[in-house]
């Protein structure tokens, strides 16, 4: 597993375990639950924000929110 801010571009990964506690109440809501599945599209500027695809929903998260998230790649 690796936190999803090391997810490469363009890479399909499983969220096996997120730490409810550091993650924004919105982005649970939105679908950001283990077992979702998340792909990076692209990285602004400096890596920060991340900008994901997690299911059909599209968004928008700190790089330090990313790293409470761990993800499984995907084969």
């Amino acid at each position: 597993m690796i936190p999803l801010d090391q997810l490469a571009k363009g890479k399909l990964a499983t969220i096996e375990s997120i730490n409810t506690d550091e993650l924004p109440l919105k982005l649970i809501e939105m679908g950001c639950l283990p077992g979702s599945h998340v792909s990076l599209i692209q990285k602004a500027p400096f890596n920060d924000p991340l900008y994901l695809k997690i299911d059909e929903s599209h968004l928008a998260i700190r790089k330090e929110t990313a790293q409470h998230i761990l993800v499984r790649l995907i084969k």
